[in-house]
């Protein structure tokens, strides 16, 4: 996990009530990343289950979230947070998170999409966000957005609630949209010393595309929809 997808997660909870029990897929805390892969905290005072294909650290309960043994409508909220690159039946993951979740409940993504190949058990996906925002249709209510330059993201993310979506979901997404740009705005800001220099230099030498990721690596921008459908743009 990258510390955006942290802040991003960070972010939803703050503003959006997101109903227990919590089931996370993909919950395997890798080795270092513990501090910040682990979201519990986020959530107090509400049933936090881990699950993975694999036992270890942060996994509570063996899953496949492309055929999942809970039942219909039994999670509150569900997060897959660098997750479903690693599903190769992706398209069924996405229906089975829609039928376990209960009317009103929330689903939390992040995915890479201009990343190196990485994981467990393999890496077979990479989304556009275009992708994610057809993906997510059947929900009442969709954030979706990317971090990057916006011709080549490095991630993209979205925030769904299955209907019936809250009448102010509109005014909770711009508050979503308004805290992690803030969020990203502190974390470039944190970058050690060597590492602004390294990027100052890089953007001298290197190709202009490579320039615009670096430029752009904390910028993100975001698309909400409602069904019906009206959607509105927020870009910083």
């Amino acid at each position: 996990m990258r510390d955006h997808n942290h802040a991003f997660c960070r972010a939803i909870a703050e503003v959006f009530d997101c109903p227990g029990p919590i089931y996370e897929f993909g919950a395997f805390q890798v080795e270092g990343q513990e501090a910040i892969a682990d979201l519990r905290g986020l959530f107090p005072g509400r049933s936090y289950v881990g699950c993975d294909m694999r036992p270890g650290p942060g996994v509570d309960r063996i899953e496949d979230v492309s055929r999942l043994s809970l039942a219909d409508g039994s999670a509150g909220t569900v997060l897959c947070i660098e997750t479903f690159e690693h599903v190769f039946e992706v398209r069924r993951a996405f229906e089975e998170v829609f039928r376990v979740l209960r009317p009103g409940g929330v689903f939390i993504l992040t995915s890479p999409f201009n990343f190196r190949l990485h994981g467990y058990p393999d890496d077979y996906w990479r989304m556009t966000p275009s992708c994610l925002r057809r993906l997510l249709e059947p929900y009442a209510g969709r954030v979706v957005g990317w971090q990057g330059h916006e011709t080549f993201p490095h991630t993209v993310m979205s925030v769904a609630v299955k209907a019936p979506a809250p009448a102010d979901f509109a005014a909770r997404a711009e508050r979503v949209i308004g805290r992690y740009q803030a969020q990203l705005t502190i974390l470039e800001a944190q970058l050690p010393p060597m590492t602004r220099l390294r990027r100052r230099l890089a953007l001298i030498y290197r190709s202009r595309g490579e320039r615009l990721q670096l430029r752009d690596y904390y910028r993100s921008g975001f698309v909400v929809d409602l069904n019906p459908p009206r959607a509105g743009v927020a870009a910083a």
